[in-house]
């Protein structure tokens, strides 16, 4: 039996571009505009991948379909701007996933791929432990004493970097560069900020871990 994709989005370039890359798989798809997210996801319908582009006014609605994704556990591609990513919260609950517009096609084929096939998923190559802390660098959700944690996309990434290097220590620009990439031209100071936020999230007990090392920077220390 045919997988079912619903399709949302305004602009006319990632409709066809995701057309071309959805009629690669054999798929049976469901497409429109935001306009239509009622009609598409409606309560009587099942679908095994929502691919919805999160952008413009689109954010608006950004937050009903994260909430049927997860009411459903149904798995979720967002197609976001690049200026955004700071401010996109993914599902806790279901496979969750993004593409930055402007993404080759080949990358959207992979991330589509990725998400429809059914083994795979949760392997434990894809799973980081850490006391009672759990990430799935599959899906970028992190869990606390079995509770999901909610993380904006930069938050996990600075995270997930740096539990990955433990033991490490990296100054502020080498964190730029590793997490927010080659073309962001904002202070430091973010990566202050940004650790704040993830010690606050992660309670008393695992904040200590994000150590900061007087005059570097910071580090995940290892166990």
């Amino acid at each position: 039996m045919k997988r079912r994709v619903v399709f949302i989005a305004d602009s006319l370039d990632n409709a066809y571009k995701f057309q071309q890359v959805l009629s690669t798989f054999q798929v049976e798809i469901a497409a429109g505009s935001v306009v239509q997210v009622p009609k598409l996801l409606s309560s009587q319908e099942t679908y095994d991948l929502i691919i919805y582009e999160a952008r413009g006014t689109a954010l608006s609605s950004l937050d009903s379909v994260i909430s049927l994704a997860d009411d459903r556990s149904c798995p979720l591609l967002l197609i976001v701007d690049a200026d955004n990513l700071d401010r996109i919260q993914m599902p806790v609950s279901s496979l969750s996933d993004f593409v930055v517009h402007g993404a080759s096609q080949e990358e959207c084929c992979a991330r589509v791929r990725r998400m429809l096939r059914s083994s795979g998923f949760g392997a434990h190559s894809d799973i980081l432990s850490v006391e009672n802390m759990t990430i799935n660098l599959a899906t970028y959700q992190v869990t606390v004493a079995g509770k999901p944690v909610d993380f904006t996309y930069l938050e996990y990434a600075l995270l997930s970097f740096l539990v990955r290097h433990a033991g490490r220590t990296f100054s502020r620009d080498a964190l730029l560069q590793h997490v927010w990439g080659f073309d962001y031209y904002g202070g430091s100071r973010t990566v202050d900020v940004h650790v704040r936020r993830i010690r606050a999230k992660l309670g008393p007990d695992l904040a200590l871990r994000l150590e900061t090392v007087r005059g570097v920077g910071y580090l995940w220390a290892a166990e």
